[in-house]
């Protein structure tokens, strides 16, 4: 009896030179070379008495009936991952990569100890980890989930509130003996502080401030003006060069060892939400699924 599905290399030869874009690129990508390759699209095109692909000395072009049959092998093939991903971890320990992205604030600062944590957990995951201000394309750039801050606009994508974290305005010993210390929001404008640009936006962050049970989107007058790294505004304070509003759990090592000190807490009470966010119709891998379950959830 005939193998039924004895072509599936030729299938996986045409979608790879589709991909790739020409027979020589995909013949690197699959570790072969291009007169294999050729052999195997003329084999799938007498197979299926259709011809898929014209090609020519400069160029190849994919036909009417080569686009149809590429989306439907696209799909087998996806359903094939979809299926090793849902047994990934199954009878024994979960295995596999697993791609986040981060801001800094989480990557450095909440995120260590929990990867820590899960890697203990599960020794055969391989965690890719890209820490960044930059909010990556999930689905184009092929990450499994990301960590954002800020109130999430609706972009399609599954999301899950990690928490809420609380804001406070910091400055170090050396400079508040310089300059003294600002006692109302009035006299925090006559300050050097240290304000952040959004890399989404190319704007001022505004500090986010409560003035007699009110709250206030402030724009702090800049001395200097930060971008890409936010962190780098607590580095900056640390060195006594102004002020600025930093997370609560990114300053308080700092404040407990009295690198920095905290001002104006009468301004305190605002926050901002982080969230984890994945693409809400692929289906994760066991060990993905896992990595969220292992990410706190907040209100």
């Amino acid at each position: 009896m005939a193998r039924q599905f004895d072509h599936m290399a030729d299938v996986e030869a045409f979608v790879t030179i589709v991909d790739k874009g020409t027979i020589s690129a995909a013949a690197v990508a699959l570790g072969t070379t291009p007169s294999v390759l050729s052999r195997a699209v003329a084999r799938l095109e007498t197979r299926l008495g259709v011809q898929l692909i014209r090609r020519t000395t400069r160029r190849l072009s994919v036909t009417e009936a080569g686009n149809l049959y590429l989306e439907q092998a696209r799909s087998a093939f996806a359903l094939i991952a979809d299926a090793e991903r849902a047994i990934q971890g199954q009878g024994g320990a979960l295995s596999g990569k697993v791609r986040i992205s981060v801001p800094t604030t989480w990557g450095h600062y909440r995120l260590p100890a929990l990867l820590k944590q899960f890697m203990e957990q599960h020794p055969q995951v391989t965690i890719e980890l890209s820490i960044s201000n930059r909010n990556v394309d999930l689905v184009d750039e092929g990450y499994d989930m990301a960590i954002r801050l800020g109130e999430l606009a609706d972009s399609g994508l599954a999301a899950r509130r990690l928490g809420d974290e609380a804001l406070c305005l910091v400055a170090a010993p050396a400079y508040l003996r310089q300059a003294g210390t600002p006692s109302s929001l009035e006299e925090l404008a006559a300050h050097a502080c240290l304000p952040f640009v959004m890399p989404s936006s190319g704007r001022q962050a505004p500090w986010l401030l409560q003035v007699d049970g009110n709250n206030v989107d402030w724009l702090a007058p800049a001395r200097m003006l930060v971008t890409d790294d936010v962190l780098g505004v607590v580095s900056l304070t640390q060195q006594g060069l102004g002020i600025c509003q930093t997370y609560q759990f990114v300053a308080e090592e700092r404040l407990r060892s009295g690198q920095l000190v905290e001002v104006l807490p009468g301004l305190r009470g605002r926050s901002r939400p982080f969230s984890l966010i994945y693409p809400p119709h692929r289906r994760m891998s066991a060990a993905s699924r896992a990595l969220i379950d292992s990410l706190p959830s907040g209100c």
